[in-house]
């Protein structure tokens, strides 16, 4: 298992072979509004959740720590499938107004965490990455309408990804 999440952070910290333009994080968040559940109901996913479904990210503010606690759970492969659970810690950069985070799963590396986009209601959020590689739209409620799905595929292409490599993260109803 340690091996797995070894080669799971060194596909996320991976150089790329060509520079992109940086992503722009959101101009600030406040992080009381953003902590709690976020249905992850699209994603270009990581390793470790090629197979997810019923996705829910979970945030805690730790102040004393100055963290993020973090809780990943989901069902692999299947609605009913074996449950997984992660817990890795994020770390807002500093200069930010919250909106950079690195995310540590295995120390001393902290993956890249963009907030590239936050609706006024704390509602709808993306997650990005310079590189492209993984993005992550989560939401607080976990219907996906014909409509978020468009909206979802928009916004991926103007973030600069290929919208070919999303994937919907099926939740049981």
């Amino acid at each position: 298992m340690k091996n797995f999440f070894i080669l799971c952070l060194l596909s996320l910290t991976a150089c790329s072979s060509h520079q992109k333009k940086p992503i722009n994080p959101v101009s600030e968040i406040e992080l009381d509004a953003f902590m709690g559940d976020w249905y992850v109901l699209a994603h270009i996913p990581a390793l470790i959740e090629k197979n997810a479904f019923n996705a829910v990210e979970s945030y805690k503010y730790n102040e004393e720590k100055q963290e993020i606690e973090t809780t990943f759970t989901f069902n692999h492969s299947d609605y009913n499938g074996p449950q997984k659970v992660y817990k890795p810690k994020g770390y807002v950069i500093s200069g930010t107004n919250n909106a950079v985070w690195g995310m540590q799963f295995i120390w001393p590396i902290k993956a890249q965490y963009i907030i590239a986009y936050i609706d006024e209601g704390y509602q709808n959020t993306i997650v990005a990455r310079d590189k492209r590689d993984y993005l992550w739209f989560m939401s607080r409620k976990s219907d996906l309408s014909t409509e978020k799905k468009q909206w979802i595929f928009k916004k991926t292409e103007e973030l600069g990804y290929d919208k070919d490599m999303l994937r919907f993260v099926p939740h049981a109803q």
